[in-house]
C-alpha cells in the first residue's frame, strides 16, 4: 500500500494505492489524516468501527474519508492505522484505530471533507489507485 497528494487549487488531494480497491481506501484514509498530523506520532489506542453501503465504488471512497472525518471529530480522535473490506459488492466494513487529540501533536492542516473532485477509482498494472480532492 502507498499513499501520496497532489495540489488542487487551495486544496488537496488524496491518492491511496493498495492490491486491492478496500487497500486503496485505506491509503487514502492515511494521505488524509497525514495532511493533519504527523501520523508516526500517533498511537492506535482505540478502535471505531465503521460500516455503510454503497454500489458506487468512487462514492464509497468519498463516503468513507467523510465517515472517517465525522468520527474522529465526534469522538475527538486522529486516525493512524486503517482497515476496510468490501462485503457483497455494496456493503463495506471497516474499522480505524488512533487516540485522542494530544497537545505534543504538531497541527497539520484541518481537512474539512472528502468532494467529489478529480474523485477517481482505477486498476493498475500494480493494482488499484483511489483518489479525491479534500477541502482544506
Amino acid at each position: 500500500m502507498s499513499t501520496d497528494t497532489f495540489e488542487h487549487g487551495a486544496d488537496i488531494g488524496v491518492i491511496g494505492r493498495g492490491a486491492t480497491t478496500a487497500e486503496a481506501f485505506c491509503g487514502a484514509a492515511e494521505a488524509m489524516f497525514a495532511i493533519m498530523v504527523d501520523l508516526e506520532q500517533v498511537q492506535p489506542k482505540e478502535t471505531v468501527r465503521i460500516a455503510f453501503d454503497e454500489d458506487d465504488v468512487e462514492l464509497a471512497l468519498v463516503r468513507w474519508l467523510n465517515i472517517l472525518i465525522a468520527e474522529a471529530r465526534v469522538r475527538g480522535l486522529v486516525f493512524t492505522r486503517f482497515r476496510l473490506v468490501q462485503e457483497k459488492g455494496w456493503k463495506w466494513r471497516g474499522e480505524a484505530d488512533g487516540e485522542p487529540w494530544r497537545s505534543e501533536f504538531a497541527r497539520g492542516t484541518e481537512v474539512k471533507g472528502a468532494t467529489l473532485t478529480a474523485l477517481s477509482v482505477e486498476r493498475t498494472p500494480q493494482g488499484y489507485e483511489a483518489r479525491c480532492v479534500v477541502d482544506v
